[in-house]
């Protein structure tokens, strides 16, 4: 591949395809169900699907709803008039002969995303997005010399969401797709489960010289499922089209595939290859007419995009690193913003520090962005009766300043995350009740006192930090439960004395 001197002088110039599949209960112009995942092959099909003569489609209305929501997070203009048309090959997974898509007049019109990367925000432009039937799925088993055709996925209703060509590098490239992601999960559109295809990525990447006025010849890479794959194959492209360039050959505009294992792209076919759609108008589908009273209707349809998590969230405090860690947990993410939009919580925040309460919430974001987390990662399921109202509880606990310690209030959510026991019930079982009490805390002292006399002598001798030491022996001497002020007070007055 191409050295880091040679990469340097060239830029790469991105853009992307992403097919979504819509959360729709039934398919695009079929009344069967939309969700395949776990079922037998060719069993959530019908005559549509198959494409079986004198069967006609019919448009799924909510399909346009969740588009005309896709459009409307996606900063774009909504198209009153949008029209079907058939774009026609041929190949096993398309009884018909042609998909129904759209192509002069989409759904969905120019807007842009706001793209975080790197503590700014990276604006990459939409071109448009359209609604159109995805296709039946081939597999090809082991040594066989035959493939079979699964038509479940046939129909399913598709967003293709086309961006501009604005993206610069791979690292942008990849935190489009996943801003995508988290767009079309929070507005509603679909459940983005990229491990079944419910998302994927094609990317166009062209290569030329720094200082060209004109863009290199661009090859395509279909069908990416993750956004690591986006942003390896990306690079890797980018590399090889340097290096090629480098040696003085031209790049041939093509289709490529990624190959996962060997973390590289390989030609699937070049553009002589490429077909002759033949696009001509759906004749069995009318035009799609959007009212504006339809679009008032899905934008009344209350959601909370990332912008606006991300601002709530750094409100109070939350770093990026968290933040974006629970933008991929919904539940847990959901948990927290309703335990920072709580009326209680809400007027604790205007009587009390507003620091000192936000201090708490940042506790609890970290513990779930990072413990709970890990708990999920781990292979550990969260038990069904963990909600908000443990969150609260807990927070609650740590407020009135004497209820439990921090590692405490830790170990007290992740059981609750395990078990579902309500919080008292954990903080009784587990005896975790901090103690405040002076003489049970001043006996702990002094044992302390008594066990260390270097550190005391160390304090006496003008040590600061060996106040910090003696306060974490009689902490781990509680098993965490004393309060570390009352500590840290007892542990002065008997020293001083």
């Amino acid at each position: 591949m191409a050295d880091k001197t040679s990469l340097n002088m060239y830029q790469p110039t991105i853009g992307m395809e992403c097919h979504v599949q819509l959360n729709t209960k039934t398919k695009l112009f079929a009344r069967v169900d939309n969700d395949a995942r776990g079922a037998e092959p060719n069993t959530t099909v019908s005559a549509i699907c198959f494409g079986l003569p004198g069967v006609l489609p019919f448009l799924n209305q909510a399909a346009v709803d969740l588009a005309i929501r896709a459009g409307l997070a996606l900063n774009a203009q909504v198209n009153t008039f949008s029209k079907f048309d058939r774009k026609h090959y041929f190949y096993p997974d398309l009884p018909k002969g042609y998909q129904i898509t759209q192509y002069e007049q989409p759904i969905i019109g120019k807007g842009f995303v706001d793209v975080p990367i790197d503590g700014k925000l990276v604006k990459i432009g939409i071109e448009r997005a359209h609604l159109e039937e995805d296709a039946g799925k081939l597999t090809h088993p082991g040594s066989a010399d035959y493939s079979l055709v699964d038509l479940n996925r046939a129909g399913t209703p598709l967003l293709e969401i086309v961006s501009q060509p604005d993206i610069k590098s791979p690292a942008i490239a990849k935190a489009y797709a996943r801003e995508l992601y988290l767009l079309m999960k929070y507005a509603g559109v679909s459940d983005v489960d990229l491990y079944h295809g419910h998302m994927r990525f094609d990317v166009n990447i062209s290569v030329a010289k720094k200082d060209s006025s004109e863009l290199g010849t661009r090859a395509e890479v279909k069908n990416l499922n993750s956004f690591k794959a986006v942003e390896k194959a990306a690079q890797y492209e980018f590399e090889r089209q340097v290096e090629l360039l480098e040696k003085g050959e031209k790049i041939v505009q093509e289709t490529r595939g990624w190959h996962d294992d060997k973390q590289k792209t390989f030609s699937q076919r070049g553009k002589e290859e490429a077909h002759d759609y033949r696009y001509f108008p759906e004749p069995d589908l009318p035009p799609i007419e959007i009212e504006d009273k339809t679009i008032k209707r899905v934008q009344d349809y209350v959601v909370v995009l990332p912008k606006s998590i991300r601002n709530e969230l750094a409100s109070v405090g939350v770093n990026k690193e968290q933040i974006e860690n629970l933008l991929d947990m919904g539940v847990l993410l959901e948990m927290l913003l309703k335990l920072i939009s709580d009326d209680v919580i809400q007027e604790q925040r205007r009587t009390h520090e507003d620091k000192a309460i936000n201090t708490l919430l940042v506790k609890c974001a970290n513990w779930l962005a990072i413990d709970v987390r890990g708990l999920i990662n781990s292979g550990q399921e969260l038990h069904p009766s963990f909600a908000e109202v443990h969150l609260r509880e807990l927070f609650g606990q740590m407020v009135t300043g004497h209820g439990l310690s921090s590692s405490a209030a830790k170990t007290v959510l992740l059981e609750a995350a395990k078990t579902g026991e309500k919080i008292e019930d954990i903080i009784n079982r587990l005896k975790l009740h901090q103690v405040s009490g002076e003489s049970e805390i001043k006996a702990l002292v002094e044992q302390v006192i008594t066990d260390n006399p270097k550190a005391t002598q160390d304090f006496k001798a003008g040590e600061s930090k060996a106040l910090g030491f003696l306060t974490g022996q009689v902490m781990k001497a509680s098993k965490g439960r004393a309060n570390p002020k009352v500590v840290k007070d007892i542990l002065k007055k008997q020293l001083e004395n």
